[in-house]
């Protein structure tokens, strides 16, 4: 049996948009005898709220149905869709043979945990579904039916469950199709690897997976598309974030394949993912361009690099504003990226309407008895004025260039709350808000040192850039530094308390930092739950982001 896997890239809520690209997909693999598509392909993963509304659910399988002539004289297709259930919904496959359709498999672990809310939505299914395609019999599972949670370490939540993957073996599977919708996160590839290779081996069977590519909203998808034979190799790898079709050929002898997603590296695949991540909000969104702040800092210059591997230096314009304590270096390491990248950068200095509105406000001041503008370091108000009138300037040149606004935020900062709401926290995307700084500091000396396996020519970021201490250049001679621990510290005490939700004595015990100084961060953490709440979508790559997967509330006692 000869089987296409079609790892294609579905937009949410598009039943019509995505219907015609399974079309595709199938009638480019007329020499299979089976095609697979993804989970959920026809309305797109997360579909979220989307799947209480009854007409949304009803055209989704009204199109999905009308997909079955496809297979009359052609291959066999396997498809995710929403299967409306009387008053439910379920998360099914469509199996359409001869032009007809002739089974349905319904989902049977559905997982809620992190970003997935699948209780919330569909009706589990109740038994094990296998099919017969040009005389093998196949089994059909759907993503979490075959991670069974081990992926990301929440296998008991299935204590006691029936295993499907046994039920399938036992229902005279000697192949199993596991159509997926599964986020990217940073790791995630090999476990997965290991998971379905290690059902293979265990029950001597073949086990193939096909994931969704792209990305919708905050989640990307790596498009991977896998073939492990009975001995448990790997047998077929597509290419890292889709692209085309995998064909796995069940009766050949073949060697075992290099699977693209571990041979990039992993610095590359991060670039990679959170470029899919941009790329596709933006199209998606029915944008083109996008606009980022150039400060000449490590953030903004790693969100630009990111813009260019995903949109195009043509489709990016740098903005650089320079205040009233801004460095000449600063200006000189954003112009220097811009060149390197090839980006259009205009200035538009903030320091005229920084003295003009500073003089309005000080005369309310006075008039109130409060101290005037800077009559104090720190001074937050003279501070976050400055990040918002940056903030006005580039929602002010959105709107007229009809292009979007890149936040550029990291999770160390985001988690403190080392940011300015309504300043540079504007934006409708935050490309690197889960990546801890020094995170973003790896990946920056990852590109300079290969740039052609990022697309670009020279090294695109400014050494400058990276070896000047962080500042936000908001006050004179500022550092960041000045506010909070080094950030090789902040990073680990962000990511204990964030992905870990360890305690303030468990992280004082294993960072052996100062328990006073962890305190200090952890209610950081906490009280600016509010400004994430009011921030732009970031793009998931870590085990826990800020976003969906993360449900903190706003008005907060609890420290930790």
């Amino acid at each position: 049996m000869r089987v296409a896997l079609a790892p294609i890239n579905p937009t949410v809520g598009d039943p019509a948009g995505n219907a015609r690209l399974i079309e595709h997909a199938v009638r480019d693999a007329q020499d299979a005898d089976l095609v697979v598509l993804p989970e959920l392909a026809m309305c797109g993963y997360p579909p979220r709220d989307l799947l209480y509304e009854r007409a949304f659910v009803e055209a989704c399988y009204a199109r999905a149905l009308e997909l079955a002539a496809l297979s009359r004289g052609g291959p066999a297709i396997v498809v995710g869709c929403p299967v409306p259930d009387g008053d439910g919904v379920r998360n099914g496959l469509l199996v359409f043979q001869d032009g007809a359709l002739a089974d349905t498999y319904h989902k049977r672990l559905l997982p809620t945990y992190d970003v997935f809310d699948e209780d919330r939505y569909f009706v589990a299914g109740d038994g094990p579904c296998v099919v017969e395609v040009a005389g093998v019999r196949v089994g059909l599972a759907i993503c979490e039916d075959l991670w069974s949670g081990e992926d990301a370490g929440q296998h008991w939540r299935y204590a006691g469950r029936a295993d499907p993957v046994a039920e399938l073996v036992g229902a005279g599977a000697r192949a199993i199709v596991a159509p997926s919708a599964s986020p990217f996160v940073e790791g995630k590839h090999d476990r997965h690897l290991a998971i379905v290779g290690g059902h293979a081996e265990r029950r001597g069977i073949w086990a193939l997976g096909v994931n969704q590519a792209g990305a919708n909203d905050d989640l990307i998808f790596d498009g991977h598309a896998l073939a492990f034979d009975p001995a448990g190799r790997l047998r077929a790898a597509g290419p890292r974030f889709g692209g085309g079709l995998t064909m796995v050929d069940l009766e050949s002898e073949g060697a075992k394949v290099d699977d693209s997603m571990r041979a990039a590296g992993p610095e590359v695949v991060l670039a990679e993912a959170l470029a899919v991540g941009v790329r596709d909000y933006v199209r998606k969104s029915g944008f083109e361009r996008v606009l980022i702040g150039l400060s000449g800092g490590i953030d903004s210059a790693m969100t630009c690099a990111i813009a260019v591997m995903a949109l195009g230096a043509e489709n990016v314009l740098g903005v650089a504003m320079p205040g009233p304590y801004s460095t000449d270096h600063a200006l000189d390491d954003a112009q220097a990226l811009a060149t390197s990248l090839g980006v259009r950068m205009v200035e538009l200095p903030i320091v005229d309407s920084f003295e003009s509105k500073g003089g309005a406000l000080d005369s309310v001041f006075r008039s109130l008895g409060v101290p005037e503008l800077g009559a104090s370091r720190p001074d937050i108000v003279e501070e976050n004025l400055q990040s918002r009138l940056r903030g006005t300037s580039l929602m002010a040149l959105s709107n007229r260039l009809h292009a979007l606004v890149l936040t550029t935020g990291n999770k160390t900062e985001l988690a403190v709350g080392y940011c300015t709401l309504y300043g540079d926290m504007n934006g409708a995307l935050a490309p690197i808000s889960d990546l801890p700084k020094m995170r973003v500091y790896e990946l920056a000396r990852a590109m300079n040192a290969d740039p052609g396996a990022y697309g670009f020519e020279g090294a695109p970021i400014p050494q400058g850039t990276i070896d000047k201490p962080p500042s936000a250049e908001l006050a004179p001679d500022q550092r960041d530094d000045d506010m909070l621990p080094p950030y090789e510290v902040l990073d680990r005490i962000v990511l204990l308390r964030v992905e870990q939700r360890r305690s303030v004595e468990e992280i004082a015990r294993e960072t052996g930092q100062d328990r006073t100084l962890v305190e200090r961060m952890c209610r950081l953490i906490a009280i600016s739950e509010y400004k994430r709440f009011q921030y732009g979508v970031g793009l998931k790559v870590r085990s826990v982001a800020f976003g969906p997967g993360r449900r903190m509330p706003l008005a907060n006692k609890w420290m930790g």
